[in-house]
């Protein structure tokens, strides 16, 4: 096997390693909100318990981003690409760590049984939305694709209009009827939450434009 096939072939592990530990944020995000519609401790708690596998693969990945740049000398386009990774994955672990803060109050909610202050229509759309950037954002990476990166980066302000909204819509909630106040702080919290893994999808989307030009610019 020639060195380019073997450097291709690391790289490609390194990639896959990638998309699933990204997959598994997804699988985060989705179960959280749901749970939170739902109202479904079971749910979220086996949201937090996955947590610990995302810092796993995140401890595993970065392992392996090392032990290629120590051992095989790469190209410098090689080393830029494995030293993307490295900083890829440090927003995707912090994409689950939230998803993990968000079930956490979840199960605060449903353990109380009580009825939610206001629906959760655009908090449901906020956590589609996060999905979305969460998944494309890795994509445009493991596909080299500026114009995927760029679309999704401008989603954050699609994310950002919501996270207003929902924030907007509490705060009258309160202000009519203090007694929504822990329940409305709780959602303001969570949305919170996914107002900021919008803005970690939107860092991958900028170290995705480095990997390809040498730049890191703010999106």
């Amino acid at each position: 096997m020639s060195i380019r096939k073997y450097f291709e072939e690391e790289l490609n592990a390194l990639k896959l390693a990638l998309v699933k530990m990204c997959r598994t944020t997804e699988e985060m995000i989705d179960g959280a909100i749901h749970a939170l519609i739902m109202q479904d401790t079971v749910l979220a708690k086996n949201v937090i318990e996955m947590d610990p596998d995302v810092d796993a693969m995140e401890l595993d990945i970065e392992k392996k981003c090392l032990r290629f740049m120590l051992r095989q000398a790469p190209v410098a386009k090689d080393f830029r690409e494995v030293s993307t990774t490295l900083k890829l994955i440090t927003d995707i672990e912090r994409i689950g760590d939230q998803a993990s803060d968000i079930s956490e109050l979840v199960v605060h909610l449903a353990e109380r049984k009580c009825r939610y202050v206001k629906d959760l229509q655009h908090i449901e759309r906020m956590g589609k939305l996060a999905v979305k950037m969460v998944h494309n954002s890795v994509d445009s990476f493991i596909r080299n694709d500026n114009d995927l990166a760029m679309e999704t980066a401008r989603l954050d302000d699609e994310m950002d209009e919501l996270f207003n909204v929902v924030m907007d819509e509490l705060i009258e909630l309160i202000k009519k009827d203090s007694q929504n106040a822990d329940q409305a702080i709780i959602f303001m919290m969570i949305t919170k939450y996914l107002e900021r893994i919008g803005d970690h999808a939107v860092n991958v989307c900028e170290w995705t434009e480095y990997n390809e030009t040498g730049v890191h610019q703010k999106y």
